[in-house]
């Protein structure tokens, strides 16, 4: 008993900071300043969606619902790009990575081992990270850090809310959450690499 309402609370608590991380940068995104890449946020979508119905049918109960609530908050911003076209720099490899991860859905079901989907996922949305990647590097200012902090929290927390452990409900949280700790990482040491070139610009 103590175990479950433990799991809940984690639970409603990692819903709270996908909500917490994803408010400012949807606010940000509508005055202007944060530029969410299109592409990226499409693949996000989808990936978010599909591993959230496949942690359901792998039995990850309360530590799915994070899941589902961040796949709704990923297509909101996938759409706020699309209509504020945030970085119309769209590649032929940004398109690959979404249709690899609209390519799951047949994989899923002539599978039928969920496992198969989460895993292709999850190496679809790593790979999906390279454009943002490369704006960070980039245009290190054009991305809020702490989103990124608070969503590799938020996947923790995730994670010690699912009911059901196995590879189909951990894996892609434990790598999301590996990767916005390497964007956070590289945003913090790029700022401080431009930092004095931009003072000398205000000068």
């Amino acid at each position: 008993m103590n175990l479950m309402l433990d799991r809940q609370v984690l639970g409603a608590l990692s819903i709270t900071l996908a909500i917490v991380a994803s408010a400012p940068y949807i606010h940000s995104t509508l005055r202007g300043v944060t530029r969410p890449h299109l592409c990226s946020w499409m693949t996000w979508a989808v990936v978010t969606t599909v591993v959230f119905f496949a942690q359901l049918q792998s039995q990850g109960g309360i530590g799915a619902w994070p899941t589902g609530v961040s796949a709704l908050l990923t297509i909101f911003v996938a759409l706020l790009a699309w209509r504020k076209r945030g970085d119309v720099m769209v590649s032929r490899m940004d398109w690959a990575f979404l249709l690899a991860s609209l390519s799951s859905l047949p994989l899923w079901y002539l599978a039928e081992d969920p496992l198969s989907a989460v895993i292709m996922l999850t190496t679809v949305d790593v790979l999906g990270f390279g454009p943002t990647l490369r704006k960070a590097y980039h245009q290190p200012q054009s991305e809020p850090a702490v989103f990124y902090a608070l969503v590799a929290m938020r996947n923790l927390t995730a994670i010690l809310a699912l009911e059901h452990h196995s590879l189909t409900t951990v894996l892609f949280p434990a790598v999301l959450g590996w990767v916005c700790l390497v964007i956070l990482g590289l945003l913090l040491w790029r700022r401080a690499a431009l930092a004095p070139a931009q003072a000398k610009e205000f000068r």
